[in-house]
């Protein structure tokens, strides 16, 4: 038992050493696309879900892609399309800055926000987002990260929470 925890252990670090972005994957001129998978309350979302529940069916389907200003830092555009509690087909939008804190550890704050009905009360949020890129491969990245939107429009939306497990391509 004791050999096999340890073997674990001794597994866990050796992945855990070669998890780390290398060959520049976060470097100046390079591009990134991103997709991301939301659980919790999806809002302003570029991220795909897929949600029904008593006969009301929520979808998106979206993208994020950025190019890296800087070593580590790359500035990112984002658009979704979907159906929100059966209602209209609202497109969806992000505009953000992401940086690789120590190449592994990627850190984002952006806008984003869905554009239907009432301009004035659509869903805005200014969205935080902290996580782990896990490199799995020279250009493949998986990013789980936690992330706190704070409305905008706080007379009509909450602020909200949602964990995102990303999914990053770097070219």
């Amino acid at each position: 038992m004791k050999k096999n925890i340890l073997s674990a252990v001794a597994l866990f670090a050796f992945v855990f050493a070669n998890a780390q972005a290398n060959d520049g994957q976060v470097s100046k001129g390079k591009w990134l696309v991103e997709v991301n998978t939301g659980f919790g309350s999806n809002v302003g979302s570029t991220a795909l879900y897929f949600n029904s529940s008593d006969g009301v069916t929520s979808y998106n389907i979206g993208a994020e892609g950025g190019c890296f200003i800087k070593d580590n830092l790359a500035l990112k555009l984002g658009l979704g399309y979907g159906e929100v509690d059966g209602k209209g087909d609202p497109i969806a939008y992000k505009i953000g800055a992401k940086y690789y804190l120590k190449k592994m550890i990627p850190i984002e704050l952006s806008y984003n926000g869905v554009g239907f009905g009432d301009a004035d009360a659509n869903p805005t949020y200014l969205g935080l987002q902290a996580g782990y890129a896990w490199f799995i491969g020279k250009n493949v990245s998986i990013e789980p990260g936690l992330r706190y939107n704070k409305a905008i429009n706080d007379q009509y939306y909450d602020d909200k929470f949602q964990l995102n497990v990303g999914f990053a391509l770097h070219f």
